[in-house]
């Protein structure tokens, strides 16, 4: 009996997934390439404090929230045709955010990426189970998916300095427009449609209420850390607050809700969701102002920085890609407390940083953080997936996931906010941020080295406040994870697959 040859199959499926990895790794660079980019960007288009926290956190805001509705709406009308549809919107918002000619366009054309940026992520992991049928196969293919994606958030920072050593600001952006014009190019080709028959529809109401809360939330949260408590900063927070909480009471009462609170009812789910979160959020903040402390306050030259943070993405992609067979020795509870610990310890090795030195201790403290964050990729979804039956699998693998671009997002609006509101009350209170500070003409060399020296002072805070909440989420972890002695091996490869 001859058998059909299986070749073909196979290249179409590996060379399917080197498509799809193409728009997954601009998703996340895409979160982080902007860290090394904001002084240039300050200085061509001078957005206010509050303004720049937008143009870096907007797009995370837009993806997260759009995650887990889009995942749905996917999965009605056709992965593929979503996955396309996103493609074209996010080289769209691309070009308009590298020309764009002041701060609140730039704002809109960053949201624009993210509302894109929220369709390609759940519907590049879906297509994957129509290409790689076979469960183990399927289980690398994921693993590859999810090494790519963190690879994306820690090379961002390196690919934006070498772009912007040659280049203008707005190259860091353009640099997406060939990848997606391949993926556009070949992949209607290697993928095939997906859908699944999932019950219900997507409640519109949900989706704008969860988008707007927390839009005003930290919109009032951002104008108190730039200009103090004025009423609009009051206002829009409790605004947000009041439609957060009204959005969460509605998603009691629907037969079919966009987040199903009762999963938190879980532990473990709510450790591990929290560990998507916490992570992302440090990481975000700490990479942000870091990019600003050594160009600015260390005058690093932009590749010369780019390349400090090249050993920490390193770090962070091996251990991304080594956790899942790690886990499977150690257990889940293990690789956690390791991943807390080792954050927190890479966050307090910023302390020594001064405004005279300090790239030894950001390598230092980037390489040994690398290590949690590569863990915490690798097994949020893990150990969210196997708290919870199989049939609530998919509902907790999307909750996942939002959590990785919330934190991502939250990170540079609470800790970033936080830092300049320290730069507010400690600086020379001459302009609302650093870099507008040393612009200013006639500065006096004792002026500029107080706003330095209040600026390091907020990273200092921030990465003290970080390392304690993950020491406290560590401890929690600790006490309320199972032990792994009832951990099936291989139980990663179980729960990937049940996400796809």
């Amino acid at each position: 009996m001859t058998q059909p040859p299986s070749r073909p199959t196979d290249a179409r499926a590996w060379l399917g997934l080197l498509v799809v990895l193409g728009p997954v790794l601009l998703v996340s660079m895409d979160g982080s390439i902007l860290f090394l980019a904001m002084p240039r960007i300050g200085r061509a288009l001078e957005p206010s404090a509050g303004q720049a926290l937008w143009i870096l956190d907007v797009y995370g805001f837009a993806v997260g929230s759009l995650l887990i509705a889009f995942g749905n709406i996917g999965d009605r009308y056709g992965r593929l045709r979503l996955l396309v549809t996103g493609a074209v919107l996010f080289g769209v918002g691309s070009a308009a955010a590298a020309f764009a000619p002041t701060p609140e366009l730039l704002i809109g054309a960053r949201a624009a990426m993210g509302i894109a940026g929220a369709t390609l992520l759940p519907s590049a992991l879906a297509v994957l189970s129509e290409l790689f049928d076979d469960p183990r196969r399927r289980a690398r293919a994921v693993g590859v998916f999810a090494a790519a994606f963190a690879a994306g958030f820690a090379i961002g920072p390196v690919v934006g300095g070498v772009l912007l050593e040659r280049f203008w600001w707005g190259s860091v952006f353009l640099v997406n427009l060939p990848v997606i014009a391949l993926f556009l190019s070949f992949a209607p080709g290697l993928l095939r449609e997906v859908r699944a028959n999932r019950p219900g529809r997507v409640d519109p109401v949900s989706v704008v209420t969860s988008a707007l809360g927390l839009l005003l939330a930290i919109y009032g949260l951002k104008h108190a850390a730039a200009e103090g408590m004025t009423a609009a900063a009051v206002l829009a927070g409790a605004a947000g607050m009041g439609v957060l909480t009204w959005f969460g009471v509605r998603q009691r009462h629907l037969e079919h809700p966009l987040i199903d609170f009762s999963l938190f009812r879980d532990r473990v789910f709510t450790v591990a969701v929290v560990t998507g979160l916490l992570p992302l959020a440090a990481w975000s903040a700490t990479a942000y102002l870091a990019g600003l402390y050594l160009q600015s306050v260390l005058d690093v030259p932009v590749l010369r920085a780019a390349l400090l943070a090249l050993p920490g993405a390193g770090v962070l992609t091996v251990t991304c890609i080594l956790t899942p067979a790690l886990v499977d020795r150690i257990g889940r509870r293990t690789a956690l407390l390791v991943c807390h610990s080792s954050i927190a310890t890479g966050l307090l090795l910023l302390l020594p940083a001064s405004a005279t030195g300090g790239t030894g201790w950001y390598i230092a403290s980037t390489a040994t953080a690398g290590v949690g964050y590569g863990i915490s990729f690798a097994v949020v979804a893990d150990t969210a997936v196997g708290a919870v039956p199989p049939e609530r699998a998919g509902s907790a693998g999307a909750i996942a996931e939002t959590s990785n671009e919330l934190g991502n997002a939250l990170g540079i609006a609470l800790l970033g906010s936080l830092a300049a509101l320290l730069f507010r009350l400690q600086g020379p209170d001459l302009a609302p941020t650093l870099d507008a500070t040393l612009r200013l003409p006639g500065l006096a060399g004792t002026t500029a080295a107080d706003a330095k020296s209040a600026f390091v002072t907020g990273m200092r805070v921030v990465a003290a406040v970080a390392a304690v909440l993950h020491l406290a989420l560590g401890l929690v972890a600790l006490r309320w994870l199972p032990r792994p002695t009832g951990e099936e091996p291989g139980a990663h490869v179980r729960t990937k697959t049940a996400t796809a």
